[in-house]
């Protein structure tokens, strides 16, 4: 990785768009420091740090720890992300959407507008529930009408211009932009998970414990980034012959190919599925000052994921047994909605094509289907595991860290395609380069 980025540099267009890149990222992290205006920032750490709920910690990590610091980036590009997925689902349910979405370029950039006004939309109510539901305990220095409205505004304009920021990049620099700025986000908050986890474990204790202890939280940080890594770039090929056909006086056909289906063929959707299904009930408790009480105080606290793995607090636990199960769900219905084993079938047949052994059409579709459905149970659980693991190390030891299986399964796909686009775009100038000379 490092020699490609190395090689990278010495090319100039490569250098221009590396550097783009890292431009806009300082800007990125300067604007997650520019306070909202009217809005009392002490007040707000103090509340966000007497937090026991997991929910808001979740969010400040995808933030980057502007919604902590009540920046004017807060909430970043969650309603892009938000928008993206709600956008992929109804592509499915309305034709009219899907007829877009095969339509090319133009269909593209249809629904990549139709995205922008979503995402517009969800962070003015996003921005608004905050304003008004953390206005009303003392967020706002002035609790009225005037100061609502620059809050709304002011958060709503951050997310728009980090979603811009995101297409900019994705246009003149390199990698995919958004996924570029959410992992800049993530890895922001990593020293002082670091920083956090040394106070906790490290600092004070005998120099035995002290490396022991270190020793151990570098092998579970390595062990799950290989986890990650591992999962990630895991693929099933499933083999492809095409059939040789006569074109003229030419004999064309007989190749073979492969359909490359990841293992984790959801990525980290189901989690954020998840987590966001868990989280959504504390969050909207949290902002309208609800504390509820008795069997439904209970259903709460099960779905805190901090009451998780306690071994003071056990019956809590059934709430992480629920998550797994919806991750697991997750990963199927959003496979189900992206990978059409039958109009692969049908785009095979109509194409010469089959696998060996397996008759075209049907048959086809069935075979792909039963590999789908294995390769989908191994791969769920394999991100369950990633985003179990810090839960269990958080009720047991009390190891909270913003840097989870949800936030090393981003950071480790989006390096690795990043550096594959740095790879391709490499290959792609020397084969210019070959057919100029």
């Amino acid at each position: 990785m490092l020699t490609t980025l190395k090689n990278a540099l010495k090319i100039k267009e490569l250098r221009k768009k590396l550097l783009y890149t890292l431009g806009m990222l300082v800007v990125i992290r300067l604007g997650s420091q520019l306070p909202v205006p009217g809005v009392n920032r002490d007040y707000f750490s103090y509340w966000f740090s007497a937090q026991s709920s997991e929910a808001f910690n979740f969010f400040d990590a995808f933030t980057g720890g502007s919604f902590e610091n009540m920046s004017i980036f807060a909430l970043n590009i969650t309603p892009y992300i938000t928008s993206s997925i709600i956008m992929q689902l109804l592509t499915i349910a309305i034709p009219k959407l899907e007829e877009m979405q095969k339509d090319g370029e133009d269909g593209k950039k249809k629904i990549a507008s139709i995205t922008r006004y979503v995402t517009v939309g969800l962070a003015l109510v996003h921005a608004a529930a905050m304003a008004i539901g953390f206005g009303r305990s003392g967020l706002l220095q002035e609790y009225n009408a005037m100061n609502i409205i620059t809050v709304v505004a002011a958060l709503t304009a951050g997310s728009a211009f980090l979603m811009w920021v995101g297409e900019r990049i994705t246009e003149k620099g390199i990698g995919n932009g958004i996924s570029v700025v959410l992992v800049i986000n993530i890895i922001s908050r990593i020293p002082e998970d670091f920083s956090n986890l040394y106070q906790q474990f490290i600092q004070g204790k005998p120099i035995a414990t002290g490396v022991l202890a270190a020793v151990i939280i570098l092998a579970i940080v390595i062990g799950m980034v290989v986890l990650v890594i591992v999962l990630n770039d895991g693929v099933r090929k499933i083999p492809v012959q095409y059939a040789k056909k006569v074109q003229g006086r030419k004999m064309v056909g007989g190749q073979t190919s492969n359909i490359p289906v990841r293992v984790n063929t959801a990525g980290v959707i189901p989690i954020i599925f998840a987590s966001s299904l868990f989280q959504l009930p504390l969050v909207i408790c949290t902002l309208f000052g609800v504390n509820p009480t008795g069997f439904w105080g209970e259903i709460l606290n099960g779905m805190n994921s901090s009451n998780w793995c306690k071994p003071s607090a056990p019956q809590y636990s059934i709430g992480l047994v629920i998550y797994v199960v919806l991750v697991i769900f997750f990963a199927y219905f959003y496979t189900s909605v992206t990978f059409n084993p039958l109009e692969i079938a049908n785009n095979m047949k109509k194409q010469g094509g089959f696998i060996p052994g397996i008759r075209p059409g049907k048959p086809t579709s069935d075979y792909l289907t039963k590999i789908l459905n294995y390769i989908i149970f191994i791969g769920a659980c394999g991100l369950t595991i990633v985003g179990v693991l810090p839960f269990v190390f958080n009720g047991v030891f009390g190891a909270s860290v913003s840097f989870g299986g949800t936030s090393l399964i981003i950071i480790a796909s989006v390096i690795l395609e990043t550096v594959k686009s740095i790879e391709s775009q490499m290959l792609v100038r020397n084969y210019k380069g070959f057919l100029n000379d």
